[in-house]
């Protein structure tokens, strides 16, 4: 039970990683908090595990502040929230742009300005998903993966800023996961969208898709006392898609 007597939000808790990472926070001893815009679905996860449920739209900087004023002191935030529109960049237009970007990038300095006045003066984690997409690049997800080389970047400095106060901040970057963003694509560009997801699997050196719940135990730990020396760090979940 890493994580007992600590409170935990997890954005865009209502399902995929998310809702993976609420489960798995909640059994390692955190009271968890699973925030989303889609309140009904995160009710049920939160029902399993005996966490709560809030509405959230992080896009929404009055509302991220009035949600975190009414949930108290956080001790672990995770940064989760976050969608892609599959297409080719020549296909996208600004309202796609800002909606990748606003969710994806702006989503995170958010949440991360919110909590960050009670983590300065008691301490905290912060644990932002990012992506491969963000650090090699993904064809058919250009904003999406400009977003998650900003969340990566943004992750570096922020830590540097605030490890005086005591506060951790890393990054997990996951690869293919099994999950209803990346299942998606072939929804999205048909066959060439399914061409574009098994690409990404192939190209691990597993040769597999991950499953959210090994994306979670990687944010556990990164939340817990056993990564108590580690900040300003992104993890790779993807089954060795990049290896630097």
């Amino acid at each position: 039970m890493r994580l007992e007597g600590r409170t935990a939000l997890v954005t865009g808790g209502a399902g995929g990683i998310g809702a993976a990472t609420v489960r798995r926070l909640a059994a390692e001893g955190a009271r968890v908090i699973a925030a989303d815009v889609d309140l009904e679905r995160a009710d049920k996860v939160a029902a399993e595990v005996g966490a709560q449920a809030v509405a959230l739209d992080v896009t929404d900087g009055a509302a991220v502040r009035a949600a975190f004023a009414a949930a108290g002191d956080i001790d672990i935030l995770v940064n989760n929230a976050g969608t892609d529109r599959f297409a080719f960049f020549l296909d996208t237009d600004e309202a796609l742009w800002d909606l990748v970007l606003d969710l994806n990038l702006k989503g995170v300095l958010h949440c991360t300005h919110a909590v960050l006045p009670s983590m300065h003066r008691r301490g905290g984690v912060i644990v932002n998903v990012a992506s491969e997409a963000g650090r090699v690049g993904s064809q058919g997800s250009v904003v999406y993966s400009a977003a998650k080389a900003g969340v990566i970047g943004f992750t570096k400095a922020i830590a540097r800023e605030s490890a005086r106060y005591g506060v951790r901040v890393n990054a997990v970057a996951p690869g293919p996961i099994e999950t209803p963003l990346l299942n998606s694509a072939p929804v999205q560009l048909g066959e060439l969208g399914e061409r574009l997801k098994q690409g990404m699997i192939d190209a691990t050196a597993m040769r597999r898709i991950g499953q959210p719940e090994e994306v979670a135990a990687a944010i556990a730990y990164l939340a817990s006392d056993d990564a108590s020396y580690v900040t300003g760090q992104t993890l790779n979940v993807s089954g060795g898609l990049s290896m630097s």
